[in-house]
């Protein structure tokens, strides 16, 4: 399996730093490069978060964390590393600046991922003009520290050599790889995440709930399901003993029924902005975002450590990852950390101390 030696994470917003905390916990030294004179403080608050979260899944010691250099340059950053995420804003001028730059600093053979949520690699690639090949999109879910799933990409100019080694690098720390069979803009999750966003905004505008009452019924409802399911799996079981055909053939004529406002957008106004915002604001109830991340982490690490005893005690879904994941962690923690030829000849000739009398 091709593993991590050195990382390089260039951009260090939420996303940026999430990656960061999951190769530092997973002990491999990682140079970041971002131009925000708070990023090393922004950096600092989401690794108090993963340690936190990491302490719950391995209490018994997490392993000795990677080495975490504040580059200068995208250059610095990326001397030396065999792998590399990029994670800046949603621009595509500003990712054709970066990636040319990383092209044209990083090692041949380094892998370079983009963070991206919704831009095709095709389109990224071509600011490359020595190694477009080794360009995939590994777009990930917040925390990364803590969600494992990556969505793989390859563009027109990718090898398919550099998604087989993507692969293994990001399930090397822990990470379920899902490759995406077509290149298309927002991928699959973000497409999926998009309709039903579409949707949640016409029910708020509309009147028909608000924000607190949607998020009700996903958490206490489907969204359970989706948790250990997904969709389609759940939708086998709800068509009872003849399964999937029995739940198409009930319900797919309800496709054609006038339900759904999923084509249509509704005006995003700053009307919209504030009744959603006064709502979230609400529904908050005083909570800061530090404090909602807290409560959020320590649900995903309970979700996913009950998930884990599930099947038998081989574990279930994310579950079955889960407890892989914290066998590796704990593996890596229970490795003492080499001890140089220096410090073991200066031990052996450490005087002993005299026995008394």
């Amino acid at each position: 399996m091709s593993i991590i030696t050195k990382a390089a994470a260039i951009g260090g917003g939420v996303i940026g730093a999430g990656w960061v905390a999951r190769l530092l916990l997973n002990g491999i030294d990682v140079s970041i490069f971002d131009p925000d004179p708070e990023s090393a403080r922004k950096v600092g608050e989401v690794m108090k978060g993963a340690r936190r979260a990491y302490k719950q899944m391995l209490p018994d010691g997490l392993p000795k964390e990677g080495k975490l250099t504040f580059a200068k340059t995208i250059s610095d950053a990326v001397a030396d590393a065999d792998f590399i995420q990029e994670s800046v804003p949603e621009r595509l001028d500003l990712k054709h600046r970066v990636l040319a730059e990383i092209d044209l600093y990083a090692p041949a053979n380094a892998i370079v991922g983009s963070s991206t949520s919704g831009i095709k690699p095709t389109d990224m690639q071509v600011a490359m003009k020595k190694h477009p090949e080794r360009l995939v999109v590994g777009h990930p879910f917040n925390p990364v520290y803590l969600l494992p799933l990556v969505e793989i990409v390859g563009g027109e100019q990718t090898f398919p050599e550099a998604i087989e080694v993507a692969k293994e690098m990001y399930a090397s720390i822990g990470m379920k790889p899902v490759v995406i069979r077509k290149e298309i803009e927002a991928f699959v999750g973000d497409r999926l995440l998009e309709a039903a966003w579409r949707e949640a905004l016409w029910l708020i505008k509309d009147g028909i709930c608000t924000v607190e009452e949607l998020d009700d019924i996903m958490r206490y409802g489907f969204g359970l399901r989706w948790a250990q399911m997904g969709m389609f799996q759940v939708y086998r079981v709800a068509g009872g003993e003849a399964g999937m055909r029995h739940f198409m053939a009930q319900f797919g004529p309800c496709l054609k029924w006038p339900w759904t406002k999923l084509m249509d957008v509704p005006e995003f106004n700053d009307e919209l902005v504030d009744l959603i915002a006064t709502q979230s604001d609400d529904q908050a109830d005083g909570l800061s975002i530090r404090e909602l991340e807290k409560i959020r982490d320590d649900n995903l690490v309970a979700i996913m450590e009950a998930l884990s005893k599930q099947n038998k005690g081989k574990g279930w879904g994310a579950g079955a990852l889960h407890k892989d994941y914290t066998k590796q962690l704990a593996k890596l923690a229970a490795k003492k950390p080499a001890t140089s030829k220096a410090a073991e000849k200066a031990k052996a000739e450490k005087p002993k101390k005299k026995k008394k009398g």
